[in-house]
């Protein structure tokens, strides 16, 4: 919300304090419609409700209580909602969206320093304001001064590494991944995934969702695996990266990723439960979308001395986003530790002797 205030503030765009006010109403706004335990229960909310937080978000800010509270205020809830999911579609300045969704918003400019701070790997090194200082409107678009390129880059490449050091790290992808299998063995006993209104949803917290897990005869086993701290272990990992979007799109594919896992298993000869393939751009991945660099949409631009704004191309002022424009793919997959030896073997002999293009075939 503060960063959302201050792009408003600083765009010469001649906003009203109305406009202002409405963009940091749908920053503050923007993750409210997150589910219990955040992204990791989004492929749920996809796969049995067929939405994503975001549309969670707007729903909740258009029909809940909330919904009075800022009518009360003098804002129109329905339009805010499409905003806050970043969202706009009668508005004339789609810039005013873009602060809150594209490709270097509010968002993530806020998430990359605070959750490099939290944990401390160090990778939040933004010069932020420099950026926001620098931003300008480019035919309607939110749009940044050349003079901030090594700025953006910093953001550009603080987003990958970021990605990799929390959001993807070993251990807390395990729990996930635990955490994930429970939550859809337990899914007929989670009444949030028959919900028929804004505020059925917001009764579900994390602690009411691992308390029906706890329960669930069928997620049981699981959880008590969680609470003691004995986590499933990564057998395999291979980092690639492809020139377009097929390939790294491909195993997203639930029965892509099935038939794979089906395939070490066998070979393996364990269970085929026991075996679970991740993969970064998952939808349950903290911040999936982090490794969407997006970097060749983002607006640049040089100014000549009348003041006249020239728009730049980015690949070709930037090496590091020349070179970043790759699709990035991190392949693990995970079994019980006394599998470990086994499973890795035959992900090795499925996965790593081959070229993954061959998993096109599937």
């Amino acid at each position: 919300m503060y960063l959302a205030g201050v792009v408003a503030e600083n765009l010469p765009a001649n906003l009203s304090s109305e406009e202002r006010q409405k963009v940091r109403l749908a920053a503050l706004l923007h993750d409210v419609g997150h589910a219990p335990f955040s992204h990791l229960f989004e492929p749920l909310l996809v796969k049995y409700l067929n939405r994503n937080h975001e549309d969670m978000s707007s729903w909740i800010i258009a029909e809940s209580q909330l919904a009075d509270v800022i009518s009360a205020e003098g804002f129109d809830p329905k339009e805010l909602s499409g905003l806050a999911a970043g969202r706009l579609s009668k508005s004339e300045k789609p810039f005013l969206r873009q602060i809150i969704s594209s490709s270097f918003d509010v968002d993530k400019m806020d998430f990359i320093v605070r959750d490099s701070y939290h944990t401390g790997a160090g990778y939040g090194a933004i010069d932020v304001f420099r950026l926001i200082y620098t931003m300008d409107i480019l035919d309607g678009n939110l749009a940044v001064d050349i003079t901030a390129l090594p700025s953006l880059e910093s953001l550009i490449i603080a987003r990958l590494e970021s990605f990799r050091a929390i959001y993807f790290h070993r251990a807390c992808r395990a729990v996930q991944m635990m955490l994930l299998k429970a939550l859809d063995a337990a899914k007929e006993d989670l009444e949030i995934l028959r919900i028929k209104s804004p505020d059925e949803y917001l009764e579900w917290d994390d602690y009411i969702v691992w308390s029906k897990l706890m329960k669930n005869q069928a997620s049981r086993e699981i959880m008590k695996s969680l609470s003691e701290r004995k986590l499933i272990k990564c057998a395999y990992e291979k980092t690639f990266f492809a020139k377009d979007e097929l390939l790294s799109s491909v195993f997203t594919n639930e029965n892509v990723r099935l038939k794979l896992e089906q395939e070490i298993a066998a070979k393996a000869k364990v269970p085929v439960a026991d075996v679970g393939i991740d993969l970064p751009s998952l939808p349950s991945i903290p911040y999936h979308y982090a490794l969407q660099i997006g970097a060749t949409d983002i607006p640049i631009f040089s100014k000549t001395r009348s003041g006249e704004k020239v728009p730049q191309k980015i690949t070709e002022l930037s090496k590091v986003v020349e070179e970043l424009r790759l699709f990035l793919n991190i392949i693990r997959v995970y079994t019980k530790e006394s599998y470990r030896e086994p499973v890795a073997e035959a992900a090795t002999r499925v996965l790593g002797e081959s070229p993954l293009s061959n998993v096109l075939s599937y």
